[in-house]
């Protein structure tokens, strides 16, 4: 009987551990992909977009960031790295701009490259920005979402995944 139990209990443990972590790749996102351009970031798992958003960017979105205030979201490979529960904007995920390239391009200029580039919700005590469903941008140089959605990007997508931002 005790033999019973045990086995029992084993494989209650087996099917809880196969059971958790079938429902933690369900909804892994191996890829975060930008398109400036369309202004959508679409979210990807495996080679299936699996959601998107339509987004806003800096200012001056056209091509790379090269410098602390130019209002530009950087373009090429990078990850993210912290999530701000307190960010002025509801809440965000950094990207980890400047990378070493980053930092040595804008050196080579004399320039600072900027920093603190994220993906964020909406600026705190504001309500909605209406641009963001209209396609218009306001952001600094960061990837703004409404809140919502920001609650659903975080659900979704986890510290250190790669983005990859292109015009």
């Amino acid at each position: 009987m005790k033999s019973l139990f045990r086995a029992l209990g084993l494989a209650l443990l087996c099917c809880l551990v196969f059971s958790a972590n079938g429902m933690e790749t369900e909804h892994k996102i191996d890829l975060v992909k930008v398109d400036k351009s369309a202004r959508k970031m679409y979210l990807i798992q495996g080679n299936k977009i699996v959601r998107w958003y339509s987004i806003s960017l800096g200012a001056n979105p056209k091509g790379h960031k090269l410098r602390e205030g130019d209002k530009r979201t950087p373009e090429g490979r990078y990850f993210l790295d912290l999530i701000n529960e307190h960010s002025s904007f509801y809440r965000s995920i950094r990207i980890n701009y400047p990378n070493e390239t980053d930092s040595k391009r804008a050196e080579k200029l004399g320039f600072s490259p900027g920093g603190q580039i994220m993906i964020h919700g909406q600026k705190n005590g504001n309500g909605p920005h209406p641009s963001i469903k209209r396609g218009k941008d306001w952001t600094d140089g960061c990837i703004a979402i409404d809140n919502e959605e920001m609650d659903e990007f975080l659900s979704l997508v986890k510290v250190g995944t790669p983005i990859d931002i292109e015009w």
